[in-house]
């Protein structure tokens, strides 16, 4: 089996996520495929193990399997690249949460067996997409956040379902989640968690200016839009965290389900809700804590 290999460094220390997987291909003579930049992350004795190439979209086309080596910004990186090529990606979790790339260091060679084995399960996401008023096309797996620039000062925001307004927000942004986003960004804002196949988009405005205003379950068989009114506001809009380069006079973008989905391998047996309690503390009564101290 031949796996791409898409790892950062910059926040999170890979080296011996890296140092377990290259030892375990070594051993079961599969075949990684990586680019010129992971090369500098890995010691030199293993690469002649390795097939580099120019780009992580190569290493992709060439692959069966993807692994994303980092935290889940790793992931969500790699979930950009993997859209278009429609090939599972095994997230090894070396950051501090983990909730995507969600395989611990100390489960990377079980993992990586029943990956080769094709013994292992998908958990397929669905992607969502924005329309800009520059007319270009984003995707994200998590949310697309509109929020205020470095003045400071909150913004408005008039937000539309299937082009019937739902109301004007005054806020310091607003998020539009999918269900894979619902436990980032959007949970952090107390909005709702959303179990991953449902099929629902959700609008939390950001710190809104009344106590009437609360998050928004919709169904993602229609599009929300989001407008800066007055136009004139420096709005950031960004995906996934990245902030992406238009023009804050004109911050408009109409955001759907997208046709592009993810698939997540997981382990047999583990559970979304595994995922809520090991890494959330999901229901963790605090009252044990103090019971047994």
């Amino acid at each position: 089996m031949k796996f791409a290999l898409i790892a950062l460094s910059r926040k999170y220390h890979v080296s011996e996520s890296l140092k377990r997987v290259i030892c375990w291909v070594n051993d079961s003579n599969n075949t990684l495929i990586a680019t010129s930049e992971t090369k500098l992350l890995i010691d030199e004795k293993y690469h002649d193990n390795f097939d580099f190439v120019s780009t992580d979209e190569e290493a992709i086309e060439r692959c069966d399997v993807v692994i994303s080596v980092g935290g889940d910004g790793t992931l969500l990186r790699a979930a950009r690249l993997v859209m278009y090529h429609n090939k599972p990606i095994l997230g090894i979790n070396s950051g501090r949460l983990g909730f995507l790339a969600n395989i611990p260091r100390e489960h990377i060679e079980n993992a990586l067996d029943y990956t080769a084995k094709r013994s292992f399960e998908v958990d397929r996401r669905f992607m969502l997409e924005a329309e800009t008023s520059d007319g270009r096309i984003h995707h994200a797996l998590n949310e697309f956040v509109f929020s205020k620039g470095s003045s400071g000062s909150m913004i408005s925001l008039n937000a539309y379902y299937d082009d019937v307004l739902i109301n004007r927000y005054w806020s310091d942004g607003i998020i539009i989640a999918g269900p894979t986003g619902s436990t980032a960004y959007n949970m952090s804002c107390g909005g709702p968690i959303i179990t991953p196949s449902a099929d629902v988009m959700i609008l939390n405005p950001i710190n809104p200016h009344t106590l009437t205003t609360r998050p928004l379950v919709l169904s993602a068989s229609k599009p929300i839009t989001i407008k800066a009114a007055p136009s004139n506001q420096v709005v950031l809009f960004s995906k996934d965290g990245e902030i992406c380069d238009i023009s804050s006079a004109e911050t408009e973008a109409k955001i759907r389900r997208s046709d592009f989905t993810i698939d997540l391998i997981k382990l047999p047996g583990q559970t979304y809700f595994d995922t809520l309690r090991n890494k959330l503390m999901w229901g963790m009564d605090i009252r044990d804590t103090f019971t047994n101290t």
